[in-house]
């Protein structure tokens, strides 16, 4: 593949991938004209892996909405490679609904991310996700490291420990 056959199939992807976060900003039901037949969402501990698209959209896509309204997606930058695409930003939502066990609460809080994707055929076969849910649920009340996240280091309130 030459140079310019690259640069033109990055930037294939990338319109791919844009298209359908576009969709997902605008609460498309219609998640199958973005996602390949065999398509596979794959996150970090706490939020699943998800086989196809209806289980995704069963599984991630509906329950986020569910839990998060006024979804504003603010990706802050994407990086395209031949037929993967990834990128990194944050969802700014109100929690309007009940997430990993907390009621609603009302509050708006940023739900930071980076996504990895595949495309193949056109569509997006494989995306690999990140989610902070440990700043998610801290945003919302509950620290999952009770007080030991590493973060006391860099406020001075804990000495980190010496090999």
């Amino acid at each position: 593949m030459t140079p310019e056959e690259h640069a033109e199939l990055s930037a294939k992807s990338l319109a791919i991938v844009k298209r359908m976060e576009v969709a997902l900003g605008e609460n498309s039901n219609d998640m199958h004209a973005h996602f390949h037949d065999d398509f596979r969402w794959m996150g970090n501990y706490g939020s699943g892996t998800k086989n196809g698209v209806d289980e995704f959209r069963r599984n991630w896509q509906l329950p986020l909405r569910a839990a998060f309204t006024q979804r504003d997606y603010k990706t802050d930058r994407f990086l395209a490679d031949g037929e993967n695409v990834s990128c990194f930003g944050h969802i700014e939502a109100t929690h309007s609904g009940t997430f990993m066990g907390i009621e609603a609460t009302g509050k708006r809080i940023t739900i930071p991310y980076m996504d990895f994707w595949h495309v193949k055929d056109g569509k997006i076969a494989d995306n690999w996700v990140s989610v902070d849910l440990a700043s998610v649920l801290a945003q919302l009340g509950r620290d999952v490291f009770d007080g030991d996240g590493w973060e006391a280091f860099d406020r001075n309130e804990k000495e980190p420990a010496a090999p």
